[in-house]
């Protein structure tokens, strides 16, 4: 049976899921051994959300989060809300500054999805696209390692990746590929205007059917592999890492 409650834990994902007026809040828990002065905000947020707050024994915490690190910090909530990448198509239409588009290929290590969620808020983009399927999704672990930066962003789900990318480029919309072969570099290229940037899986990059939809490659230069360094088989960055690096050089051209 699915379960109807999502459970958050720690000081930021509770935190800034209250600020960010998101998810329902159902009841939060403190440990009785918690110093109540950095549980300040999240006492006088509960309370104007009229939110029950109860304090318990520590290890009934633990034994809610599987003996994770929870900080003393549990909030019964609902699921993170997600909208259709149809939707996306949409509001590409109807906006009229350049849109900058993430497109998250199959990120499997939620803490990658997390890290990358965190860099697109910061580096402006405005819409977040996800797969539904053979990818991590929005939740609670994300939401921790996002720093509680998930609980701001709008995140779109996708059924079909291919086919949202061909609506996109039919709306003005240029897609790159981030991929450690792409024949041109990440520095070369125009990230100004109407863009979606595509970012492959950890270990299989982006899958062949949604790199031909691609209209450019783009790697990132490096050093290691052009003079034939290639300690431990690291031939590419790890995708959060390789993202933000991306997401920073169109922010700085398009700023």
């Amino acid at each position: 049976m699915k379960e109807k409650n999502d459970i958050l834990f720690g000081f930021h994902s509770v935190y800034e899921a209250l600020k960010a007026h998101k998810r329902n809040f159902y009841k939060i828990l403190i440990s009785k051994k918690r110093s109540l002065s950095r549980m300040e905000n999240i006492e006088t947020l509960a309370r104007e959300r009229n939110i029950q707050i109860q304090a318990v024994d520590p290890e009934f915490l633990d034994r809610m989060t599987d003996f994770s690190n929870h900080q003393g910090l549990v909030a019964k909530t609902s699921f993170f809300p997600v909208k259709k990448a149809s939707e996306v198509v949409m509001l590409v239409q109807e906006k009229k500054a350049p849109c900058f588009i993430l497109i998250l290929e199959n990120i499997e290590d939620p803490h990658n999805l997390g890290a990358l969620i965190r860099t697109a808020l910061c580096a402006g983009v405005d819409y977040i696209l996800v797969p539904k399927d053979r990818s991590a999704v929005p939740s609670s672990t994300v939401s921790r390692s996002s720093a509680g930066a998930m609980e701001h962003a709008d995140i779109y789900m996708i059924t079909n990746t291919a086919s949202i990318l061909r609506s996109l480029k039919e709306n003005g919309v240029w897609i790159s590929g981030l991929d450690a072969d792409g024949d041109t570099s990440l520095f070369n290229a125009d990230l100004t205007g109407n863009i979606a940037l595509v970012i492959g899986g950890e270990h299989k990059g982006i899958r062949p059917l949604v790199k031909k939809e691609c209209d450019f490659l783009l790697s990132i230069p490096n050093i290691g592999l052009d003079i034939g360094q290639n300690i431990g088989k690291v031939n590419s960055l790890n995708a959060s890492v390789a993202g933000g690096i991306a997401m920073y050089e169109a922010l700085r051209q398009r700023t």
